[in-house]
């Protein structure tokens, strides 16, 4: 099986107080896929559960994202969240708190359907 990526989305999401990078990222996946309809299935005979829905998201601490939690935010598909370092942390002027923004890249992609 060989996958054609067929869907590049790309979002952000912010978490302004409490650091939780969870949030952020399911934030930043739901701004990715806010505005997409993918009506195109039927076109070439597939479903939205034949989908790969590929996601990376970037935030500063990769550890502290649960990506199961990030995983729910995409309804349909095989879905595969991996955390890796990047977004940005603006820390508190005060200290002790810190804005965390997530950057999300979201790759639909179908099986070509040709064999392996």
């Amino acid at each position: 099986m060989a996958r054609v990526r067929c869907i590049t989305e790309m979002g952000m999401g912010v978490d302004v107080h409490g650091k939780d990078a969870t949030k952020a990222a399911r934030r930043a996946v739901s701004d990715a896929i806010r505005h997409s309809s993918l009506g195109f299935f039927r076109m070439v005979g597939k479903t939205s559960a034949d989908m790969f829905v590929d996601v990376t998201i970037g935030v500063p601490d990769p550890d502290t994202v649960d990506t199961s939690a990030v995983a729910k935010e995409l309804p349909y598909g095989t879905v595969t969240v991996t955390a890796v370092k990047g977004g940005l942390e603006i820390p508190a002027e005060s200290g002790g708190d810190s804005i965390i923004i997530a950057n999300a890249a979201v790759i639909v992609s179908l099986d070509d359907g040709k064999g392996g």
